[in-house]
């Protein structure tokens, strides 16, 4: 399990290098071929039984910001990479760029708002104070271009995990320990750590494309909304009761093979599991069914409270289960 160090590593929709140089180093004497495509997918295969292919996608990216402008006082203008909502990021450490200069994001103090009701920021009046007061200062240090990257320190706390990009760091984290499991392979399994998810499913068709898999299973960390203020049918998914397996999402209603054969597997091996309830978002899996002349795809999720933050949640017999089912699945051939 990488989870804690994949967390501590800045890859915003983008600018996925550091996360792609982590995974290339862990799994590339593991499998049988490993390549980086133009757009920065990280591709690696293993070989199967038999010549068909399945492909096992993850995508490395995760929301952040982009500097848009640097004001007069040497403070930075921000846009966001990935849905993010300003009220959740006030206050809260970052690294920008390369050189991971370190920043605060900020807005006008509590005292200083008008009016009976506290005013919540807008994106465009929230920015980055790294500690300088003229502009020239500012351009020393960062450039209009860099990456925004939120930095804390992840947790560990009985069977909870915390820590941030955990969309989808969650995902990539099964990925590699499947690889180094050694897992006997019905399937010639293709693993793709893919980029740029997170602004409009950018990087998994170009690699579905290269492919052409049989079939694919994304790998993601979804919603939890077992939050006390939910009613159950607002609940997408619940901590501590297994992975999610979504039945439709925005854009694209999963295959139904493959739902029957992964719900039939978890039921088989009593591994426990739940059906995503909500079905907002979208994952690779909408991009990935449409290339080609279609492909046959699934979603398995771990869940986690609080994605698309600075900080998120997860249960680590969650990822064990969503790690024990989808080894399993890889196993087995499926009838499409």
């Amino acid at each position: 399990m990488y989870l804690k160090e994949l967390t501590e590593l800045s890859g915003v929709s983008g600018y996925e290098k550091r996360v792609r140089e982590f995974i290339k180093d862990k799994i590339k004497d593991r499998v049988s071929h490993i390549e980086e495509d133009v757009l920065g997918n990280l591709i690696a295969r293993k070989e199967g039984k038999t010549d068909k292919r399945i492909m096992l996608c993850a995508h490395m990216d995760e929301v952040g910001f982009i500097v848009s402008n640097i004001e007069d006082d040497g403070k930075l203008c921000i846009m966001p990479l990935g849905g993010i909502d300003p009220k959740v990021v006030v206050g809260k450490r970052v690294t920008v760029g390369e050189k991971e200069i370190p920043g605060v994001i900020g807005y006008k103090a509590i005292h200083l708002q008008r009016g009976d009701v506290y005013t919540p920021p807008k994106m465009d009046e929230i920015k980055v104070d790294i500690g300088v007061t003229k502009k020239s200062d500012a351009e020393g240090k960062v450039r209009i271009g860099d990456f925004v990257a939120f930095s804390v320190e992840p947790m560990v706390h009985g069977d909870w995990f915390s820590g941030k990009a955990l969309d989808n760091r969650g995902g990539c984290s099964v990925l590699i320990d499947i690889i180094n499991n050694d897992i006997e392979l019905y399937y010639d399994t293709y693993f793709v750590f893919s980029v740029q998810e997170e602004l409009g499913l950018r990087g998994a068709g170009i690699s579905a494309e290269k492919i052409n898999p049989d079939f694919s299973i994304v790998v993601e960390t979804t919603t939890s909304g077992d939050n006390p203020e939910f009613s159950s049918y607002r609940r997408s998914t619940e901590l501590g009761k297994g992975p999610a397996i979504t039945f439709a999402h925005s854009g694209y209603v999963i295959d139904e093979r493959l739902f029957k054969w992964i719900i039939d597997t978890a039921k088989e091996h009593n591994i426990p599991y739940q059906i995503k309830r909500r079905t907002a978002g979208g994952t690779d899996a909408r991009r990935i069914a449409t290339t080609l002349a279609g492909i046959p795809s699934a979603v398995i999720s771990i869940p986690a409270r609080y994605i698309h933050s600075p900080m998120s949640v997860l249960n680590l017999e969650d990822y064990n289960n969503t790690l024990r089912l989808i080894s399993i699945l890889l196993t087995k051939e499926v009838q499409l």
